[in-house]
């Protein structure tokens, strides 16, 4: 009983403040949804359980869920945003956010849940998410992602809902992702649909719409260079029996020759 005299209450974490003062910097708020985000409200988003701020929940001081998703938020996601230690879900989905997502994502080990989807993020889905080993949820549908999809994700053993559709990534689909056996769920094609470029399981072969064009190309140039040197035969053809039928006529205006006595 003495020792828990002495012990200070939660505190909280220095860790979150720059985590949130950062995170909220990168936003731009045109419907003013963070009103209660403040910096004085930074340095104690946590009473125990209790939350301070909109869209955060708490857990023993700690800041471990953030759900700003359907705000109408701009801007970026801060790459501070791994200083959230313990948060175990992200979801800044069905909001106006660009720019590329966080490699810095990689350092919140405690991650289960990221929902990015219905955003404007653009370049590649970084391979370091793989090392977010309690990741159970990937949703990244509707963006402007571009690139390959990270085989390394094939990894996450948790893995139970992965979503890239309606994107502008390309290549095959890894075979760790698209083709996974043994216990692992498997992922249907409506997790990678909408990416023009993307083939390979369990969507279709490589997509034949860009080969198209260069057979359509293709059989245009056959037909014309065929085109060409048969016009070229028949006129050759037709030049000869000009000539042939001039020799012939030619032939037959000359007098024969009176025979020697």
């Amino acid at each position: 009983m003495l020792i828990c005299t002495f012990l200070p209450p939660s505190s909280p974490d220095p860790k979150d403040e720059s985590c949130l003062t950062h995170l909220f910097q990168s936003f731009d708020d045109p419907n003013k949804n963070l009103r209660n985000w403040s910096i004085p409200t930074f340095s104690n988003p946590c009473s125990d359980f209790n939350s301070n701020l909109a869209g955060a929940t708490c857990n023993n001081g700690r800041v471990y869920k953030l759900s700003l998703q359907n705000l109408g938020l701009r801007g970026t996601i801060s790459p501070y945003i791994s200083n959230c230690t313990n948060l175990q879900s992200l979801d800044l989905s069905n909001n106006s956010l660009a720019g590329p997502i966080p490699v810095e994502l990689q350092y919140l080990v405690n991650l289960a849940v990221l929902n990015l989807s219905s955003n404007h993020l653009s370049a590649a889905i970084p391979p370091s998410l793989a090392m977010c080993n309690y990741l159970n949820v990937i949703d990244l549908h509707e963006n402007d992602l571009t690139g390959t999809i990270p085989p390394q994700l094939g990894s996450l053993a948790r893995l139970s809902v992965f979503d890239v559709s309606n994107n502008k990534l390309s290549g095959p689909i890894p075979a760790s992702l698209g083709n996974r056996t043994g216990s692992l769920p498997r992922l249907n094609a409506s997790s990678f649909s909408g990416n023009k470029n993307l083939y390979g399981y369990p969507l279709g072969p490589m997509n034949s719409k860009g080969l198209s064009v260069v057979v359509i190309v293709g059989i245009g140039l056959g037909s014309g260079l065929l085109s060409l040197v048969l016009s070229f035969t028949v006129v050759c053809i037709w030049l000869r029996s000009v000539e042939q039928k001039r020799a012939d006529e030619q032939e037959a205006k000359i007098p024969p020759l009176m025979p020697d006595y």
